[in-house]
């Protein structure tokens, strides 16, 4: 990768981060492309001098996209939406960067899509990224689809976001109590999209489903969490019929969840049985315990002092 020209585009948010620390590992130059360019700005003290910047680009104006990749090397499509206009950024902004991408004759596209991505999924969400998954490899059939399960790291919004609920309230409910995930690390998925585009020959025109060694429901994860801050809530276990209605009306206390979301949380966040992982790319999945204990830290009530008050008391006992 020494010495490539890698584009990410909407490489400046939490995923992108970490995937741009993965290429200049390796030696790559990287450009930035962001509707915003501030907000890769940050990046640049990653990189040697001149090794990184930043350019203006919107997903949905091919132009500005055809731009952003001419003459790169490789292009990894980082965007992606927990609300708003899906079908603008899952599916025709994946298919103006295929399209950009193979007009460019860029050597290798990988594309980052979800678990539960499925043309014929009843949750938007869901439904666009498999129809982005297929956009894309119908401009650039050699494209790298990965789909990661929940991704977790120090600046996550899926640990740290339940993580403040837990030490806010006395009572935490829980939607979708059963639903089971399969937390993959940010330092994982990073890793894996540097081996799809060192090798497009080897992964390129394939999916695969990203997810750490760990599968739990919904509420384990809560229970997880609140172990690991020191809390100790009233965990309620919502029916289903109970989650629905609160979904309908679009809000949960503290912790808002659209009636797209409840789609999505009908199935299953876990790699299929027949899936290719990050065994393919020679990773081995890091535990969530590894890492997550060290940032949820600050949701004790003592922030660190309280971690380590608490092994005290364990050690005595």
């Amino acid at each position: 990768m020494r010495g490539k020209l890698v584009t990410l585009i909407g490489g400046g948010g939490f995923l992108g981060r970490y995937v741009a620390g993965a290429f200049l590992r390796e030696g790559a130059r990287l450009r930035i492309a962001q509707r915003d360019p501030r907000h890769a700005h940050g990046l640049k003290s990653l990189g040697q001098l001149g090794g990184v910047h930043a350019v203006a680009a919107d997903i949905g104006r091919p132009d500005t996209v055809a731009r952003a990749v001419a003459g790169s090397d490789a292009v990894v499509n980082l965007v992606g939406l927990l609300a708003g206009d899906f079908r603008r950024a899952h599916v025709d902004g994946a298919r103006n960067v295929a399209q950009a991408a193979a007009s460019a004759g860029v050597g290798a596209l990988v594309q980052i899509s979800a678990i539960g991505a499925d043309p014929a999924s009843p949750a938007e969400y869901g439904r666009t990224k498999g129809e982005g998954e297929a956009a894309v490899l119908a401009a650039f059939p050699h494209a790298t689809i990965l789909r990661p399960s929940v991704v977790f790291g120090r600046e996550d919004q899926f640990l740290n976001r339940f993580a403040g609920l837990i030490a806010k309230l006395p009572v935490v409910p829980i939607v979708s109590p059963a639903t089971r995930f399969q937390p993959v690390f940010v330092g994982d998925v990073a890793d894996a999209v540097v081996a799809a585009v060192a090798d497009p020959g080897r992964y390129g025109g394939r999916t695969y489903e990203l997810g750490g060694p760990d599968i739990l429901s919904m509420a384990d994860l809560n229970r997880f969490i609140a172990r690991e801050t020191g809390r100790t809530p009233h965990f309620v276990e919502l029916p289903d019929s109970v989650g629905a209605l609160i979904a309908k009306a679009g809000f949960l206390p503290g912790a808002p969840i659209t009636w797209d979301q409840w789609l999505m949380l009908r199935r299953d966040n876990v790699v299929g049985a027949d899936a290719l992982g990050l065994n393919a790319f020679g990773i081995t999945p890091t535990p969530m315990g590894a890492i997550a204990p060290a940032y949820l830290v600050q949701y004790r009530r003592a922030g660190r002092f309280g971690r380590r008050a608490a092994l005290r008391v364990r050690a005595d006992a």
